[in-house]
């Protein structure tokens, strides 16, 4: 990691306090919102300490790697080019001249440094090498990140897992549960190739070797989240991006290879006959994640530097560094989607649709129904299978980053008659399913011409508001969008007091009036004035299936908190907040400098 905080420093991306601040709340707010500026840095935290537990560090920490776009392309390099790489690969044709045979046998010796090399002996990131009871996590300055969680989480492990023949390997990312000194969960959710594995050894009746890299190059972060197919190893598109091969070292206690530069190594086995429960925890979704049973690995051994450094993140309610990762992944992996839907001409997860919840999408159309096509095309390819809610656009739309001329041209092409309702996979991580990591799923068709009229009588905020408000006095605030479109939006908050879809029945004389009503809670910091946080609560919150309905040729969608009123019988989440003491703290020590706009704009 030090090469990377020279990196960060030299390129005016790096912030480093002094501070003495706590693993446990303080650390993880601090970088909260920094990540939330337009000008955020990554943050070197030098001076940590366990307060709870009398307990202080040698080690720094470093969160907000993935700062900006800037420092992505620093550490992953341009998107867009190395698509374009990818793209060129997928499309190699037969060379005709020596030129071309040349060419051809450039890009194919390139690929030598895709399979990661296996150095023998030691690495750096065996340095210090502590066995057995010596191998002790409360050693790792892991920090505890919201109030509610289950305990201290490592954000930034690195889990290496092979398969039971050893002939397939992966590496993830998922949050890590530390328990105790020499137990770690393991987050594997069901959709993942760790937990295949692990099933593997289940069934064969054998512990399941495990090793966890912190640190090193801020890349094998990046390859660990990136949505590569099933049975290909993340480190070789390290090689690929990179053009120089990951190397690897043998871990001490068990047979699992793993970056020789990384700072930090925790190794062990996991037991598949034994379960713990993990969580809860304040994850990307800005809810927290509830208690389920999990894996753990039994601690061996914990290896790393003479000098470590502990790499961290921190999860919640956008934007956070995953927006900047995000939409690396996007350019880069755009080609290969495109095997699949050739037809795709771009696509857009926007951070506030925390990814899989929100896709926007742009194609060629080239018959009716091609649309719809497409969205099923999506919910079954790899981790698009998660994806909630799509929205597809010809080719002749505006930029998929262009928010307000995207808007206008999609609720110009909304129409009752061209939206799919089906239902499929979601992420384990989705609160809002009736049944977990089984949900709902909307695709709206905008690929069309505009539709031809308004159908509605426009009325003034007030005037709706009390048009609602004679009729029941759960409605408490509204506030239109778009009224210059063929699909304008009305959003209100209620009271919550029964099932809304009650309200909607109740409301239906005024939808001469509306064209697409959404409902959302008065409580929970829902600011009408807020686009950003509302699409982030929309979308997090809503079944389709359950949630939405058509009444009078009025698009209803209720995207209020779910309970025993909604015959919703799991139990729902809290928001991820910050701890309010620890923000007045900080703020009184002069650590952090945040306005009351700015917690009221990201909810903090």
């Amino acid at each position: 990691m030090k090469r990377a905080i020279k990196i960060l420093k030299d390129n005016d991306l790096l912030r480093i306090i002094d501070d003495e601040l706590d693993i446990n709340l303080e650390i993880p707010h601090i970088a909260y919102i920094e990540v939330k500026k337009e000008d955020s840095k990554a943050l070197l935290f030098t001076n940590v300490v366990d307060r709870k537990n009398s307990k202080k560090f040698k080690e720094p920490v470093l969160m907000n790697v993935f700062c900006s776009e800037k420092s992505v392309k620093l550490f992953i390099g341009d998107g867009d080019k190395i698509g374009a790489e990818i793209e060129s690969l997928l499309k190699m044709k037969p060379p005709k001249s020596m030129a071309d045979k040349l060419s051809l046998f450039g890009k194919l010796f390139s690929l030598k440094n895709t399979i990661p090399k296996k150095l023998k002996g030691k690495g750096a990131c065996q340095e210090v090498i502590k066995l057995g009871k010596d191998a002790k996590l409360s050693d790792l300055p892991v920090l505890t990140t919201w109030e509610q969680d289950g305990g201290p989480f490592i954000t930034m492990g690195q889990v290496y897992t092979t398969s039971l023949n050893g002939e397939l390997k992966n590496l993830g990312m998922y949050r890590l549960q530390v328990y105790d000194d020499h137990t770690v969960g393991m987050h594997w959710q069901i959709h993942k190739d760790s937990n295949h594995f692990f099933h593997e050894f289940k069934k064969a009746g054998k512990k399941m070797p495990v090793s966890i890299g912190i640190g090193g190059d801020p890349m094998y972060i990046w390859c660990g989240q990136a949505p590569l197919p099933i049975g290909v190893f993340e480190l070789m598109l390290y090689g690929f991006v990179k053009n120089k091969a990951a190397k690897l070292v043998k871990s001490i206690t068990n047979d699992i290879y793993v970056p020789a530069d990384n700072d930090y190594i925790i190794e062990g086995f996991v037991d598949p006959s034994k379960m713990k429960i993990e969580g809860p925890f304040g994850d990307h979704t800005g809810y927290y994640t509830l208690e389920e049973e999990y894996p753990f690995m039994e601690v061996t051994a914990i290896t790393h530097k003479k000098e470590p450094v502990f790499l961290a993140t921190v999860v919640g309610k956008p934007p956070l560094e995953d927006k900047y990762m995000g939409h690396a992944t996007e350019r880069i992996f755009l080609p290969l989607l495109q095997t699949t839907c050739p037809d795709l001409l771009d696509y857009y997860m926007p951070e506030n649709g925390v990814f899989h919840n929100l896709i926007l999408a742009k194609i060629k159309t080239l018959y009716p129904g091609h649309a719809q096509q497409m969205m099923h095309a999506f919910w079954g390819v790899g981790q698009m299978s998660f994806v909630k809610h799509a929205i597809f656009v010809n080719e002749d739309a505006p930029e998929l980053t262009d928010h307000d001329k995207l808007a206008k041209h999609i609720l110009n092409r909304i129409d009752i008659e061209e939206i799919l309702i089906t239902r499929g996979v979601v992420d384990a991580l989705d609160h809002s399913s009736p049944k977990f990591a089984v949900g709902g799923k909307l695709g709206l068709d905008c690929t069309g011409d505009e539709i031809s009229t308004l159908g509605i009588t426009l009325k003034k905020d007030e005037d709706l508001l009390s048009s609602l408000q004679n009729i029941s006095s759960e409605v408490k605030k509204l506030k239109q969008y778009y009224l210059d479109t063929k699909n304008p939006i009305t959003i209100i908050t209620v009271d919550k007091q029964r099932s809304q879809k009650g309200l909607f029945e109740d409301l239906k004389s005024t939808y001469v009036n509306i064209k697409i009503l959404i409902i959302v809670d008065e409580k929970n910091q829902n600011d009408l004035d807020n686009v950003y946080m509302l699409i982030w609560r929309i979308v997090n919150n809503i079944d389709s299936n359950r949630d939405i309905y058509f009444i009078n040729n009025t698009i209803c969608i209720d995207a209020t908190n779910k309970n025993k009123m909604d015959n919703f019988d799991r139990r729902w989440p809290d928001d991820v907040d910050c701890t309010p003491s620890v923000l007045d703290s900080l703020q009184k020590r002069g650590i952090i400098d945040i306005s009351p706009e700015f917690k009221k704009k990201y909810q903090l």
